[in-house]
């Protein structure tokens, strides 16, 4: 019987970017996996490199299209979607905010389904919302969604071979409020979750946002930082990773991962990139397919 050899999509990204670039080192890298096809969606051809336009922008979200129907037809075993300019996408598609809400969109759930999570041997990060304003990032934040981000964190890790995954909350206030003098979030909100948490056997440890990431890098005291918003994790985070993270969408019936950078298009077609993140991106994605298939 022929065995069957999983495909992974791999979209070009915004090719006015380094998209094209990052993906062509990346399929000729010796650290990619064995046992997987590759088929990169999206076409370079007539663009400018550095000129992101309406048709740049056409290409990427066409690419994005595709790679998500695929994988929910069974196609393509997973995703790894290349760097995208969100305003560029947005122009044509008004609603857009980014690859993780779109995926969302795209398998018929709400954008909160989808959980943004970076992660490195250094460092992973977990948000409660993304892409949005820090006013309307705590408008969002419900101790439903710490305890929500939470449990899928925990999941994702011990599929990583983490037995029981040590995890922290990042303080949304300095000084985790100080008991009610920079704010109530901390007893509004995550106390409630991580007492919800401790009755399920599930630790969550809140820790200030100014000394929690020291913790988990320098000290190994933590698996994961779960965010209250965006920049508070990826800040930390691309200090540390900013090379060879990769951004992972939980949350999802589809597998989807990517680089943790933007188009940079600046670079582009000058053969400088840094393709480390995108190999990590495949490396990861080709290991939760192997993972989803031993169920």
């Amino acid at each position: 019987m022929k065995k069957i050899v999983p495909t992974i999509a791999i979209t070009l990204g915004d090719p006015a970017g380094i998209g094209p670039e990052i993906i062509a080192k990346t399929l000729r890298d010796p650290r990619l996996p064995r046992g997987f096809r590759f088929e990169v969606l999206g076409t370079a051809k007539g663009i400018r490199p550095g000129k992101l336009t309406d048709v740049s922008a056409r290409i990427a979200l066409k690419a994005l299209d595709e790679a998500a129907q695929g994988c929910q037809e069974g196609r393509f075993a997973a995703m790894v979607t290349g760097p995208v300019q969100k305003e560029s996408i947005a122009r044509l598609r008004l609603d857009f905010v980014g690859q993780t809400e779109f995926l969302a969109r795209a398998c018929q759930l709400p954008d909160e389904a989808a959980v943004m999570v970076l992660t490195d041997p250094k460092l992973t990060v977990a948000l409660c919302t993304n892409h949005c304003s820090l006013r309307k990032a705590l408008t969002r934040l419900t101790s439903e969604r710490i305890v929500q981000v939470t449990k899928i964190t925990r999941e994702f890790l011990k599929q990583r071979g983490i037995a029981k995954p040590r995890l922290a909350f990042a303080g949304i206030n300095p000084h985790l409020g100080e008991n009610g003098l920079f704010g109530d979030e901390e007893a509004r909100l995550v106390a409630p979750a991580c007492q919800k948490l401790e009755k399920e056997g599930i630790p969550l440890i809140p820790g200030p946002a100014d000394t929690v990431f020291y913790q988990a890098v320098k000290k190994k005291a933590f698996d994961a930082v779960i965010c209250a918003y965006h920049d508070q994790g990826l800040i930390p985070f691309k200090m540390v990773a900013f090379e060879t993270g990769v951004n992972v969408t939980l949350g999802l019936p589809i597998i989807r991962t990517s680089p943790d950078h933007g188009p940079a298009s600046p670079l582009a077609g000058k053969d400088v990139a840094d393709h480390r993140s995108m190999v990590a991106a495949v490396r990861l994605a080709c290991r939760l397919v192997k993972n989803r298939r031993n169920g």
